[in-house]
């Protein structure tokens, strides 16, 4: 009667894992991204910083916007670079709570030097 309780709260907590790593993930390659572009790279130097970063995720479902774009990039002004990444989730009880797939979204701002 219990095991079936604890059969799903250790399976929350292995996608709770699973999501927590995918934010980590992409928390570090938008801060990569956006470290690069307020150096002066261009658009596809960021996106190519931020999915090296991404290691160990699958970088085609991975979605990379830059504002402002590289033409209007000026010193002194704010870049933003945010990544979005779906995670499958693979529990079935669990995604009729968080939706499958979960989309994690991450945002790093920084002013360009």
């Amino acid at each position: 009667m219990v095991l079936p309780i604890v059969i799903l709260l250790l399976f929350g907590i292995m996608e709770f894992g699973r999501i927590f790593n995918a934010y980590l993930i992409i928390t570090n390659a938008a801060r990569e991204g956006a470290r690069a572009g307020v150096v002066g790279a261009s658009d596809a130097a960021i996106r190519s910083a931020a999915t090296a970063t991404a290691g160990t995720l699958d970088t085609v479902a991975m979605s990379v916007y830059i504002t402002p774009a590289s033409y209007l990039r000026v010193r002194g002004a704010s870049l933003t670079v945010e990544i979005e990444y779906p995670v499958r989730v693979f529990t079935p009880v669990i995604n009729n709570f968080t939706g499958d797939p979960f989309v994690v979204n991450a945002r790093t701002t920084m002013r360009v030097e």
